[in-house]
């Protein structure tokens, strides 16, 4: 599986902002920056992204910096990550193409394996909102699938 540093840091970075916006002024990238220790120049870039994809909004002139689209709480984890252009690869296939993951016409034995991983994975990253991240409620979130574990040791 992978996932670049532009989705971890999309997410670092407005994570950030809705900690430090309360509601009184714009959050400037250079305070986001210096905090979470991303470049300046990198923030400039997925924050363009991030306004591109409706996430943030920025407000011009001294004091100025960005602002939430919308309370954090209806802001989810996945359209930060796909705002910046970012998929969560978990296969080698790409997406569309005739070649499957062995280069040739056909997949790896284990590719549904690794294909429904992705798709767990977008459920989650949906699941979460940035509210939930700042608020510290992501973890215990997922449970062992326990109804599966109790049959086989029935058996």
């Amino acid at each position: 599986m992978r996932l670049s540093t532009k989705g971890r840091y999309a997410v670092m970075a407005m994570a950030d902002l809705a900690g430090n916006e309360g509601g009184t002024r714009p959050v400037s990238l250079a305070e986001i920056a210096k905090r979470q220790e991303i470049s300046l120049s990198y923030l400039e870039q997925l924050f363009a992204k991030l306004r591109k994809g409706g996430l943030v909004r920025s407000v011009r002139g001294p004091g100025g910096g960005y602002r939430l689209s919308r309370p954090a709480s209806e802001l989810r984890i996945a359209d930060i990550i796909l705002a910046v252009d970012e998929p969560i690869a978990t296969t080698r296939c790409k997406t569309g193409s005739p070649l499957g993951c062995t280069g040739t016409t056909t997949r790896c034995v284990t590719h549904d394996l690794w294909e429904e991983l992705g798709r767990q994975i977008q459920v989650f990253l949906s699941s979460v909102s940035l509210a939930d991240v700042i608020e510290k409620r992501v973890l215990g979130r997922t449970r062992p699938c326990e109804a599966k574990s109790e049959a086989r040791e029935a058996a």
